[in-house]
């Protein structure tokens, strides 16, 4: 089972945890969980007007063996509006526009979808439970 939890912070609401959103998914083979602005297909949703956050921003599937990676998604323009990174204890790391990463099995951490023209971000926390 892989669970994540999301909360939307601009620089007025930091270290607020109201409107946390949570979603999680089987660790079958092919479940996926996605992240952006688009309602329609993304269990985990951010504020329409937030466009550095791509419709479909980041991608969460998990494979044959049931380890999970993480996709941040290309979007329509050819340079993001965005930064990813992941942390995964103390070590953190950028994820690269259209960059996949397998995610650590049984771990935990945090994925950080940073506005780079305003003091707003997207955080999602996941834990891998086997």
């Amino acid at each position: 089972m892989l669970e994540l939890t999301m909360a939307a912070v601009s620089a007025a609401e930091e270290g607020a945890t109201a409107g946390m959103l949570m979603a999680d998914a089987p660790s079958e083979p092919g479940a996926v969980l996605r992240v952006g602005r688009d309602k329609s297909v993304c269990r985990l949703s951010t504020p329409d007007d937030w466009l550095f956050v791509s419709r479909v921003h980041l991608e969460f599937l998990c494979g044959p063996d049931g380890t999970w990676q993480l996709t941040w998604l290309r979007g329509s323009q050819p340079d993001p509006s965005s930064e990813v990174r992941l942390t995964v204890g103390e070590y953190a790391q950028p994820l690269a526009y259209g960059g996949t990463v397998p995610l650590p099995r049984g771990g935990s951490g945090e994925i950080i979808v940073q506005d780079r023209t305003a003091p707003r971000s997207v955080n999602v926390g996941f834990y891998h439970e086997v």
